[in-house]
Parts: C-alpha cells; structure tokens; sequence
C-alpha cells in the first residue's frame, strides 16, 4: 500500500463515487452517511438539505471527516479530516454541478433544479490520508 496525497491519486475524486461523511452525534458516536461530492481547491463540497441531521451535527459540532474510495483494484481512496464550514450561499452552484457528475447532462440540471435551501458543506482537511494497493495488484 502507498501513502499518497490527493493530486498523487489520479482521477479518484473526480469519479462519481458515492463518498462516507462523517459527523458527530450529541453523544460523541459518530454518523456515517452517504453522500455526493465534489473535490474543489483542496477540498470536500458536501451539499445538505436545510432540516438533515448532518446539518444540526454540524453546527453543535463542527469535526467532520469524508471517505473516498473505489470498490475495484487497485482501491485507490482518501480520508480527510477537519472542520467543516457552512455555506447556504453556496449551495446551489456545488449541487448543479453534482448533479451533473452524478445524473448525467440530462437528469442533473432537473434534479438540481428541486435542491432548495441547501446548505453547502466545504471540508478543507487539516489531515488528509491517501492510498492505493497498485504495487500490490502488479
């Protein structure tokens, strides 16, 4: 296994991989949830409706962290680790384009379109941990 950075992982983050993200709950146990992602200047766009659970994790508690990775050799993936910013501003710009990436040029723009008071989630890790098996998949 190799330990690598984001630009050293090809094009994993730009795949339309279902990521894990991480919250806490007011107990201290963790949430894993799955969501849509965009990897975008060094960071994670998370996008959240206005009434999700993430969304009330986050504001009471603003560690986070987002898992990425592929379910094929080599298993290239990424966890970043940090403190999660809220932006309802931004929202609707990330959601478009997920939702492209995700539903196709067709689908996205519609399904984009339903997305209303969004709160975009932007990750820009403190820890990062790459890594693929390829050495190991020869």
């Amino acid at each position: 296994m190799q330990k690598l950075g984001p630009d050293e992982l090809g094009d994993l983050l730009e795949q339309p991989l279902v990521a894990v993200l991480a919250t806490y709950r007011k107990d201290g146990s963790v949430l894993l949830s799955p969501v849509w992602h965009q990897w975008r200047d060094g960071g994670f766009d998370v996008v959240v409706g206005p009434n999700d659970i993430k969304l009330t994790h986050l504001r009471r508690d603003s560690r986070a962290s987002v898992l990425v990775y592929e379910h094929i050799p080599p298993y290239r993936g990424l966890e970043a680790q940090g403190e999660a910013h809220l932006d309802p501003e931004g929202a609707a710009e990330a959601i478009a384009s997920m939702a492209v990436r995700y539903l196709g040029p067709e689908d996205g723009p519609a399904y984009a379109e339903t997305v209303t008071n969004a709160v975009l989630v932007r990750l820009e890790p403190a820890q990062v941990r790459g890594w693929d098996f390829a050495d190991d998949w020869g």
